[in-house]
């Protein structure tokens, strides 16, 4: 429940403050008629966000076992692939964020408002669409629903009223910190999914090794323990894994975790704007991550 309220409140926040930057800047350059196709297309990422996560949900449940763990393998390293994708384009051009929106968002304006619906579209329900999958795969980790909806649907609505207070001027936050501190924290629960992406292989026959295991510590650390529902919950730690689990999970956190801890704390910070230039689409903001 925790990793997913991690998830939901980080992706909820990018989501948030996207929408934040394309409605700011439809009330800067006088457009607020085209606040309502922007919000239809919102609305509509929305939607097709969760119909995603119902189809991931409950589409392979009439399938055998065996192609469900399939499936479930599959889309679990597919997640981990967008999500680290994520974390690392977030780390390098997020500062740049709003240039970047404001500059599709003006050639949208010139073209009308299918073409800002469009803009909102595309640009909310990526955010939607990685979410829904990364949550659906961390949720398979705990063999459970409501725990991980919960927590993800508390993160979000952490989310928004952190967007809310910020743009309001009510809050200050620092992006770039919370982002950076956020992203290696997905990291460390992408490399729990990941593992259980190949367990899940494993057990549909497709990698060897399943019986090979490295570690079983579930006398010491029972899963239905407070313990051991904790260190699934935050690190999806599995007190038995195989060899090949535990393989492909350094093998992903070592040097993932390097490059990321190089990216964030090893580059120069971003120069600083003066608060005049806020509003200048051409330069980095402040407010970026």
């Amino acid at each position: 429940m925790l990793a997913n309220y991690l998830i939901g409140l980080r992706e909820g926040l990018e989501a948030s403050l996207v929408v934040g930057i394309l409605i700011a800047y439809l009330v800067k350059t006088n457009r607020r008629d085209l606040l309502p196709p922007l919000w239809a297309g919102v609305a509509a990422a929305a939607g097709v966000s969760i119909a995603f996560g119902a189809l991931l949900t409950f589409g392979p449940s009439g399938l055998s076992f065996e192609a469900q763990e399939a499936i479930g393998g599959i889309l679990s390293i597919l997640a981990v692939g967008l999500v680290t994708w994520m974390i690392f384009w977030m780390a390098r051009t997020a500062r740049f964020m709003r240039a970047e929106l404001q500059s599709k968002l003006d050639g949208a304006i010139a073209a009308g408002a299918i073409a800002v619906f469009v803009v909102a579209l595309l640009a909310v329900g990526r955010e939607g669409l990685e979410t829904a999958l990364f949550l659906w795969a961390n949720a398979q980790t705990t063999q459970t629903t409501v725990g991980p909806l919960l927590g993800a649907l508390l993160g979000l609505g952490t989310s928004f009223v952190i967007a809310w207070a910020f743009f309001r001027g009510a809050v200050k936050l620092n992006l770039r910190v919370f982002f950076a501190w956020t992203g290696l924290i997905l990291i460390v629960i992408a490399a729990g999914v990941l593992a259980y992406g190949v367990h899940d292989l494993q057990e549909a026959g497709i990698l060897p090794g399943i019986d090979n295991l490295a570690f079983d510590v579930s006398a010491t650390i029972p899963p239905a323990s407070i313990l051991g529902t904790l260190l699934k919950g935050v690190f999806n730690f599995s007190p038995a894994m195989t060899w090949l689990e535990v393989v492909v999970w350094v093998a992903y956190i070592v040097p993932v975790t390097v490059l990321f801890v190089r990216l964030v704390w090893g580059a120069a910070p971003p120069p600083r704007v003066a608060p005049d230039d806020r509003g200048d689409s051409a330069g980095p903001v402040k407010t970026a991550a």
